[in-house]
């Protein structure tokens, strides 16, 4: 039985060790890369995004959330205003990747009040894709392996380990640059993202019915502790979309009262008459119209605020 089991170790070690050189093999190598997603620079300026988040500190303003975040909160609004603040957002974060975020920066960001940008589908999402535009964006952190865990995919595994040895051997990060510029896309220093004037043309939306994912909402509910230990006020905002997508949801009552449970809650949705239109430029994503609409809003509520006076 002895002789089993060191046989049985050997076998794991060696099929642990052959697995990760065939990941960096076929990294580097195959054109194919069906369940190996390593993507410096994508859409949105995560990479941007990362690299100045990892320099800042000491803000008024944490925006957090998805795509609705670093395409809906403009810094320069804020700033205007007198707010230093921070747009955390990434393409499809869901609350997994949010704690991830927050374990590694909050605690140097140190905002006085966050505003948390909560989307009844992204809530639905298992979350893989934010996880590997992260993983392939920023450094490799303490809890990195943490997130990978929680994901517990392979293409979050194959990843995971194909950027551990681009870190080690080639310092990607540190190697890369990003223009401002990046198609019809403008980074705004403090992680908002211009695009050019365009307008939505109507769609049509099957009938849909948001689902609860319990994952997601356990990360969510550790978000909220982590804030709430360190007496850091947060307000929970549902970013408006077009009517033809918002109107396609059976349930979104259902998720208000949820929302309304744990903090204080604005769904822009029911309170902000857009046009589809004219204030969008996609079915979910203001264009320059809305988004000024949409900030001045905001801006009110959070001004009112003490801890930023």
């Amino acid at each position: 039985m002895r002789n089993f089991f060191i046989s049985f170790f050997k076998f794991v070690l060696f099929a642990g060790v052959f697995y990760i050189l065939m990941i960096i093999l076929w990294g580097e190598f195959s054109p194919i890369k069906k369940n190996l997603r390593y993507r410096i620079k994508p859409d949105g300026h995560t990479f941007s995004r990362l690299k100045e988040l990892r320099s800042t500190q000491d803000i008024d303003l944490l925006f957090l959330g998805s795509s609705h975040t670093y395409r809906g909160f403009d810094n320069r609004i804020y700033k205007k205003a007198g707010f230093s603040s921070f747009n955390m957002g990434s393409n499809s974060q869901t609350p997994i990747q949010t704690e991830y975020l927050l374990e590694n920066y909050l605690d140097s960001l140190r905002p006085k009040l966050v505003v948390y940008e909560v989307c009844p589908f992204v809530f639905s999402l298992d979350g893989v894709e934010s996880s590997l535009e992260i993983i392939a964006n920023d450094e490799i952190q303490d809890n990195s392996l943490g997130m990978t865990l929680k994901q517990n995919h392979l293409k979050v595994y194959n990843a995971m380990i194909f950027a551990t040895y681009r870190r080690l051997f080639f310092n990607d990060l540190e190697n890369t640059k990003e223009g401002i510029k990046n198609n019809n896309d403008t980074y705004i220093p403090g992680g908002f993202v211009d695009i050019k004037m365009m307008h939505y043309s109507k769609e049509h939306f099957e009938n849909a019915h948001w689902v609860k994912d319990p994952k997601q909402f356990a990360s969510f509910e550790n978000v909220l502790s982590m804030l709430k230990a360190r007496n850091i006020k947060t307000i929970l905002i549902q970013a408006p979309v077009t009517t033809d997508l918002y109107n396609s949801y059976d349930n979104n009552s259902e998720f208000d009262k949820l929302m309304e449970s744990y903090e204080e809650y604005y769904n822009f949705n029911e309170s902000l008459q857009l046009n589809d239109s004219i204030h969008f430029f996609d079915f979910h994503h203001l264009n320059r119209n809305g988004i000024d609409i949409f900030n001045n809003d905001v801006l009110d509520i959070v001004s009112k605020k003490e801890v930023l006076n």
